[in-house]
């Protein structure tokens, strides 16, 4: 049994159940990998009909990747591993996102960075009163990634922009409405709702649990999203932002003041980017894998991780300044790799 994630058969499921709640449930490489390994098993398994991903602990369902861990073994002279370690990662989104079989998460509490990435891209998912959902990665110099890219290009209007750039926190409700979650089911009810799927594989039951979400706050916010962040470049929406003088566009403003200008520059390009060519799974993973394999190197991950985890002094020193940053900048995080890149498991020959 790996560390940190609990992997069993129980009755028609397969259950993944992450296991470190003192560390908010980080995912590391070693848990990315024991899960892919189990849904590889479980696709081929006539036995499994359905797998629940869930969490232990109060707190959250998955708060992100261990990114402390990647940053010691980064600076540990370890950085091809760091690199497989997205690899892996990305692979397993990928897995989720298309799996030839329901899978249903239940996302509780803290779900952001990995953890969106591991429970964003189910088929059926499954919020609570206290999720709370997020991608946050400019703040720590990386980008949207996990497959996050690909969800927040596919929210209404520019909101998506809003949520990558500032890394906003979403209740069940706005989870529902942007689409990193499909129903809302209270948190007293889900023992008895993991008995049904567990006891009949049928994700149908799902639905039959499900109660009305609480209000979404983010369709209130369309029409200044689009005003303020429909910029081309992060130039652009920094100008947008520094002319309106109301709450909403003071709040953005400072969220984007603690980002990496570098990362957030290439959040929208990528944002752009998956919109234009409507992009699927694998072309955002594949996108988001050419930045972040360079990140250790080329950004401001090492450094973000470093002001704001490792020494918590939270004052990072940015390679760019916001007003200094070039397309040209931009563009090269995104060019392919030279010898490197993802390959991604074949459900073709899957049985279902």
């Amino acid at each position: 049994m790996t560390d940190g994630v609990s992997i069993r058969r129980e009755g028609r499921a397969g259950r993944v159940t992450l296991t470190r709640p003192g560390a908010l449930n980080a995912l590391d490489h070693e848990m990315c990998r024991a899960i892919s390994a189990a849904l590889i098993d479980w696709a081929q398994d006539p036995e499994v009909s359905v797998v629940l991903i869930d969490a232990e602990g109060e707190r959250a369902f998955c708060a992100g990747g261990d990114v402390a861990r990647v940053h010691r073994e980064a600076t540990g002279g370890r950085q091809a591993e760091v690199q497989a370690f997205w690899r892996d990662e990305y692979r397993m989104n990928a897995m989720i996102a298309e799996y030839p079989k329901a899978v249903v998460s239940f996302l509780h509490g803290y779900v952001m960075g990995g953890g969106v990435g591991l429970g964003c891209h189910a088929s059926h998912r499954v919020v609570c009163e206290s999720a709370r959902i997020a991608m946050p990665e400019c703040g720590i110099g990386l980008i949207p990634d996990v497959g996050g890219s690909l969800l927040l290009a596919r929210v209404p209007g520019r909101l998506g922009e809003y949520l990558g750039l500032t890394g906003a926190r979403m209740g069940p409700g706005d989870a529902i409405y942007a689409g990193f979650a499909d129903l809302h089911v209270p948190q007293d009810g889900w023992t008895e709702l993991k008995r049904a799927l567990v006891e009949t594989g049928q994700p149908a039951a799902v639905a039959a649990a499900a109660a009305p979400a609480p209000a979404a706050t983010l369709p209130d916010l369309l029409n200044e999203a689009e005003a303020l962040f429909a910029g081309e470049t992060l130039v652009d929406v920094r100008a947008a932002l520094q002319a309106d003088d109301g709450a909403f566009a003071a709040e953005a403003r400072a969220a984007l003041d603690r980002g990496a200008p570098l990362s957030l520059g290439c959040t929208l390009a990528l944002l752009h980017r998956l919109k234009a060519e409507r992009a699927g799974i694998r072309r955002a993973l594949e996108l988001e894998y050419r930045f972040t394999h360079r990140a250790l190197a080329e950004a401001d991950f090492l450094e973000g991780v470093r002001a704001l985890i490792v020494d918590k002094d939270k004052r990072p020193r940015w390679r760019h300044a916001a007003d200094a940053l070039t397309s040209e900048d931009v563009a090269h995080m995104f060019e392919p790799l030279d010898g490197v890149g993802l390959d991604f498991h074949d459900w073709e020959d899957t049985a279902s």
